[in-house]
């Protein structure tokens, strides 16, 4: 099924999807340059939703999930079967037994059953598209050896990145994630460049937006970082940290009524 399926489903906007499979925590087929999502991967996406909202680090969500994909199963139908998580835990129970990728206390809970019912409402086939051949099938090989080395060794990530768009520039994830790298690594100007040549392939996608306000706000200050982060709240409006940190960024800037509006509108938002 496709992002904007995938987003209907879980309640999710399609540029926050495009962001998770940006970062590694699912790996669904692709469709010429879209992405084409499995049951199972949308049962991964809705666990690292969760997770991330409480604020566990990425690198950590990353390892639970890889021990969880292993267990989910693979077919319906998942009859019993349901996810918890929290901060600090990923669990599957299936009937009366129930296994644990992490440990820690349970605070989400989900039902898979009733995600695999909203599933079968569209009618689609879950079933991975064919990656083809040629520059294209082989820059999506480096793109997901990249993602592999993430965590363990970042330059050889950088490496793989580098390669992918060499078999094709228009490769946007893989910009996406050479900045991100770099910002990390205290790059900024770099992460800065490498955003931008992002944009230039997505023009409106607002977590490239957003990404690049935040790598713009360490580079260069708080007045050149708010123009992308109302760039990305043009473009999605229901997105909260980019409300959270334009709102930040009005305080210091000095409009007051602008940041009270970005608190107030973050505020709804994760209330909701």
């Amino acid at each position: 099924m496709s992002t904007a399926d995938a987003a209907r489903i879980l309640g999710l906007s399609e540029a926050r999807i495009r962001e998770l499979v940006r970062s590694g925590l699912c790996r669904p087929a692709r469709a010429g340059r879209s992405y084409a999502f499995s049951f199972q991967e949308l049962v991964v996406l809705r666990t690292a939703a969760g997770l991330l909202a409480q604020n566990v680090p990425l690198a950590r969500v990353r390892r639970a999930l890889t021990a969880l994909i292993k267990e989910l199963p693979a077919e319906r139908p998942l009859s019993g079967l349901r996810i918890f998580a929290d901060g600090k835990r990923v669990a599957v129970r299936d009937g009366g037994t129930a296994w644990e990728p992490e440990t820690g206390q349970t605070l989400l809970d989900f039902d898979v059953d009733a995600l695999a019912e909203k599933v079968a409402e569209l009618r689609k086939v879950d079933e991975a598209a064919p990656r083809g051949e040629g520059p294209a099938a082989a820059a999506l090989a480096e793109f997901e050896r990249g993602l592999d080395l993430e965590d363990e060794d970042p330059a050889a990530a950088c490496e793989a990145y580098g390669k992918a768009l060499e078999q094709d520039p228009g490769l946007v994830d893989a910009w996406v994630n050479l900045g991100r790298i770099a910002h990390e690594s205290g790059s900024t100007a770099e992460a800065v460049r490498l955003y931008h040549h992002a944009l230039e392939r997505s023009p409106d996608d607002p977590v490239i937006h957003f990404n690049l306000a935040l790598a713009l706000e360490d580079a260069r200050g708080a007045a050149p970082a708010a123009s992308h982060y109302e760039k990305a709240l043009e473009l999605d409006p229901s997105f909260a940290d980019a409300h959270y940190n334009l709102a930040a960024l009005c305080e210091k800037l000095g409009r007051k009524a602008d940041a009270l509006r970005h608190y107030h509108a973050y505020k709804k938002l994760t209330s909701d």
